[in-house]
């Protein structure tokens, strides 16, 4: 393992005081417990409150600020948030209109949360994201898991809760767009935990594993690797089978977020746009809103994941609204 390391117990302390210094104007970092919140509070406002295990920046602390989250919650590398950061992260936060968690499905972090919501003394709902449509089980999830999906959840809803709405509409939202919402991914190359100081998995040179998650969770298959366009086509799809087993649109406005996993440079991640952009053009869907590069990554794998979602003119326009975060920024 080779890799920019003082000490791995220290290194995501390191890592957070780097980050809240990078980003003095938006952000401040709480240690013991741990979690990121907005430099200016919000005020009479659904508080938006995210988390889960580190290593897939910048989800989530990389949309704390304006437009998306007031906190999140990083736990160690690959490992849930504990509920005590959970809580003191909503303490900090609350500004009066109620709590409102985005869950990826993952059972540590959806074990965390519930235990959380249990103590929480203020009005709170939860939007669990599951937007994997590589398996219906996974390694650590009852059900799909939560992938980069999350992004557009946590814009979205970040918009609507800017407007003052209330809780129960800005949950109805994020259920709306999970639902809409598909994801699949293809790794080229295992992560490295820093703490393990090996790969996760065993992958050789000439296979790549399709629908891995990104913990490096098993996919659907481990295949021969082949060129990009028919892993592409593949991915696609298994995008567009989902779509139709939800009885969901197969045509129109969509959104398409070409994710890098960490390690594959925007060059490939560009050629994959091009050849997705392709295919779902010629399924009778419209692309009008994209984004591509590293937004829910896996550490240091190589690989890509493709999400679509389905768009209306309500989450257009949150799409589209102004955002300030270290992740994300337009329009202010």
């Amino acid at each position: 393992m080779k890799k920019f390391l003082n000490n791995v117990d220290q290194m995501l302390v390191e890592s957070l005081s780097g980050f809240a210094a990078a980003h003095s104007e938006l952000v401040e970092v709480q240690f013991d417990p741990t979690f990121v919140a907005r430099k200016q509070k919000s005020n009479n406002k659904v508080v938006l409150i995210s988390g889960g295990g580190s290593g897939h920046e910048p989800l989530h602390a990389g949309y704390v600020g304006k437009g998306m989250l007031d906190a999140a919650c990083p736990g160690q590398v690959f490992t849930s948030p504990t509920p005590d950061q959970m809580l003191a992260a909503a303490e900090a936060v609350h500004a009066g209109k109620g709590v409102l968690f985005i869950v990826k499905n993952y059972a540590g972090d959806v074990m965390n949360f519930e235990m959380a919501t249990e103590m929480l003394p203020f009005e709170h709902a939860t939007v669990l994201t599951s937007d994997d449509c590589a398996v219906v089980n996974s390694t650590y999830t009852t059900g799909r898991r939560g992938v980069a999906g999350t992004v557009i959840v946590e814009k979205c809803v970040g918009s609507l809760a800017e407007t003052g709405a209330d809780l129960a509409s800005c949950k109805a939202l994020g259920d709306k767009i999970n639902v809409r919402t598909s994801s699949i991914g293809a790794a080229l190359t295992s992560c490295t935990v820093p703490a393990a100081g090996r790969p996760t998995f065993d992958i050789s040179e000439d296979e790549i594993e399709m629908g891995v998650g990104i913990h490096g969770e098993p996919g659907r298959r481990r295949e021969a690797m082949r060129e990009a366009d028919a892993i592409v086509a593949d991915m696609v799809a298994a995008i567009v089978q989902d779509i139709e087993a939800k009885q969901l649109p197969t045509h129109g406005d969509i959104l398409m977020l070409v994710n890098g996993l960490g390690a594959t440079p925007l060059m490939e991640l560009y050629l994959i746009y091009n050849t997705a952009a392709k295919l779902l053009t010629e399924k009778g869907f419209h692309i009008t809103r994209s984004l591509v590069g590293n937004y829910t990554t896996a550490i240091d794998m190589a690989g890509a994941s493709l999400t679509v979602c389905l768009l209306d003119n309500e989450i257009t326009q949150h799409w589209d609204s102004p955002v300030h975060t270290a992740g994300l920024r337009w329009g202010c």
